[in-house]
This record gives structure tokens, C-alpha cells and sequence, in this order.
């Protein structure tokens, strides 16, 4: 007797056991909590309006309950331990219907449930601490602002020229006085350059010390040479090496042109930098790398001088170098570690 294959049936039974699964699945929710989400809010395309929490771009959420799941909870959790899934949201102020200036109270669990992130999870927000946030919106003027130059460390860049020496941009209706300055800020290489050729930068304001708003136009800015730096050299260079504890006592270094490398040394400079650098230990300096003592090629290695100019008098652009810095040749040396033993 032939048995006949139901196909039908099986199928149905196969289909009714991914159902099961899926179900089961879906049936046993469980919750996750994660610690360190945080909602910053985007830059408002309405210029005249500063959206903030408190001041403040950003705020981290004491807690978030996710339910979901068994499998997609996992997946969150393996995501977020590998780096993968960041918890931050970001809120747009013209979405949440921010327009004016005044204070707004947002629903934390509904403005997460709403985004996109916890939607493509598939989980739902169970509960959020805080449950509600205040948001503020300030109103801002358009007003012109005096524009200074700075240097990193934030202090004024002496002779320097900037065209034009106002922008217009939206701050505060209540700044005034010695608030109402754009900064630009050059670093060392750039106030160097600027003494040879204009340097266009953007001026910017800081709302607050996370928030910096930027003009919508760059200026010009040239440094003129200060008379106050005299020219000055030092008719010979003390020189340092400088070899890590991974070298040190296994290597020693071989220069091929000692006399080049401490030379004389052109600066600019105002007298008491230049007394100043003279009395440093070493007046150039040669820095090897670990990496050094790999190299294959015959010929020496080639690595420009550290000026070693004294560094209160760096951050105050009272001291220059005057030439194109020297570049040390030099050669890597095994010491050996055998101890000679005397005949008998």
C-alpha cells in the first residue's frame, strides 16, 4: 500500500510552529534599563532663537526603561556594550513647535517614543526619569559686534589687523558693553602666517561655554611685526637628546653633523626672553623615537631641532625662530652588553 506524502498538512504544521515561536517571542516582554542616554538639540534654522536646556545643547537622562521582546532586548544590549548603538536623541526645536521666545516643558517618554531610533528597535518607552523636561528659547537681536583677535590660550594678539573690524551677528537683547565682541583665534602657526599674508578666519561668540554661534561671514586678519622683538643669535647651541627608557643604555646616537646642529642660532626676540633662552639647559633639542632603531636604510636619519625657547615667553609671542630650523643626521648605535674580561 502507497502512502501518500501530505505536503499541505506539513507545511501547515511548520507554519503554525514559526507562529508559536514568533509569539512566544513577542508574548515574553521583558524591560531594559539604560543609564546613559541623552538628548541634544539641533541648531534652530531660525536665527533669532536660542534653544537651550538651562543653557546648556545637551542633558543626560538619569534613566530610560525600553520594554520589548526577549531577542530585540538582546540585540539592544549587545549593541550598546559593542559601542554600535549610542543613546542620544536628537530634538529639533521647529518639530516640537519651539517658534518663540518663552519656556517650554517637553514630555520626555512621548518625545523618545516619537523618534526614529526607538522606533527602527521595534521597543517602547515604559518610563523615563525625568518624565519632563524645560526648555527655554531665548530671543536673539541682530546687532554689530567689535571683532577681536586671540591666540589659544585666549589672550589678545597684539598689532593685529582685522578687516572688517565689525559683524553683524544674533545675540542676546540683554548683552551689552564688553559682551558685545566676535572673537577669532589664530594659533601659532597661523599669527606667523598672518604676519606675511592675510588669514581669513570666522567670528564666532559663546552663548555659553558649550554653545558657540559663528558669523555668517569671515574677516581678514594680518599681524604686523612688533618692533619690540630685537633680533638676536646665539653664537653656539647647547644640545639635548632626548631617548626613551626603551633606548636608553641599549643605543646610542651618532650625529653627522654636530657643527651644523649647534651652530648659531638666529631669533627674535625681547631682551628678557632672549636672557631667558640662554639660560636653558639646552637651546636645541633632538627627540629619537622608539621607531628609530627599526630603520634599514644605510643612510642617517634625518629629524628637524626642537628650539627649546623658554614656554611663558612662547605664549606671549616674545620669542621667534629667525631661520629654518636645522635638521639633525644622525645614526642609532647599538651599545654592546658584553663585559670584556681581562687575560689571564
Amino acid at each position: 500500500m502507497t502512502t501518500k506524502i501530505n505536503y499541505g498538512k506539513i507545511l501547515l504544521v511548520v507554519f503554525i510552529t514559526v507562529l508559536i515561536w514568533v509569539w512566544t517571542d513577542l508574548a515574553l516582554d521583558e524591560d531594559f534599563t539604560v543609564f546613559n542616554a541623552t538628548i541634544s538639540i539641533t541648531k534652530s534654522t531660525n536665527p533669532q532663537l536660542w534653544v537651550s536646556f538651562g543653557d546648556e545643547s545637551s542633558i543626560a537622562l538619569k534613566k530610560v526603561i525600553l520594554r520589548g521582546p526577549m531577542s530585540r532586548i538582546a540585540d539592544v544590549r549587545r549593541k550598546l556594550n559593542d559601542g554600535s548603538l549610542v543613546p542620544e536623541f536628537f530634538l529639533n526645536p521647529e518639530e516640537e513647535g519651539i517658534s518663540s521666545e518663552r519656556q517650554y516643558v517637553l514630555n520626555v517618554a512621548d518625545f523618545l517614543r516619537r523618534s526614529a531610533q526607538i522606533k527602527q528597535l521595534g521597543l517602547t518607552v515604559k518610563f523615563c526619569e525625568p518624565d519632563e523636561l524645560t526648555i527655554d528659547a531665548v530671543e536673539l537681536v541682530k546687532t554689530a559686534l567689535s571683532v577681536r583677535c586671540i591666540d589659544e590660550e585666549r589672550n589678545p594678539v597684539k598689532a593685529a589687523a582685522i578687516e572688517p573690524a565689525q559683524v553683524e551677528m544674533y545675540v542676546p537683547k540683554d548683552w551689552s558693553g564688553e559682551k558685545l565682541v566676535a572673537n577669532v583665534m589664530l594659533g601659532r602657526r597661523e599669527i606667523s602666517q598672518a604676519r606675511s599674508s592675510p588669514v581669513e578666519k570666522t567670528p564666532y561668540i559663546e552663548l555659553t561655554a558649550s554653545q558657540i554661534r559663528e558669523a555668517s561671514n569671515a574677516v581678514r586678519i594680518t599681524v604686523a611685526e612688533e618692533s619690540r622683538l630685537s633680533e638676536y643669535t646665539i653664537t653656539t647651541a647647547t644640545l639635548g637628546i632626548i631617548l626613551s627608557p626603551n633606548l636608553e643604555g641599549r643605543y646610542r646616537v651618532e650625529l653627522a653633523n654636530l657643527n651644523e646642529v649647534i651652530r648659531s642660532v638666529a631669533i627674535r626676540a625681547t631682551p628678557d626672553a632672549k636672557r631667558a633662552y640662554d639660560k636653558m639647559h639646552y637651546q636645541v633639542i633632538l627627540e629619537v623615537n622608539d621607531s628609530d632603531k627599526d630603520a634599514k636604510s644605510a643612510e642617517p636619519l634625518r629629524r628637524e631641532l626642537i628650539y627649546n625657547f623658554p614656554p611663558e615667553y612662547v605664549r606671549k609671542d616674545e620669542i621667534v625662530l629667525n631661520q629654518q630650523p636645522a635638521v639633525a643626521r644622525f645614526n642609532l648605535v647599538p651599545v654592546s652588553t658584553e663585559t670584556s674580561v681581562p687575560a689571564p
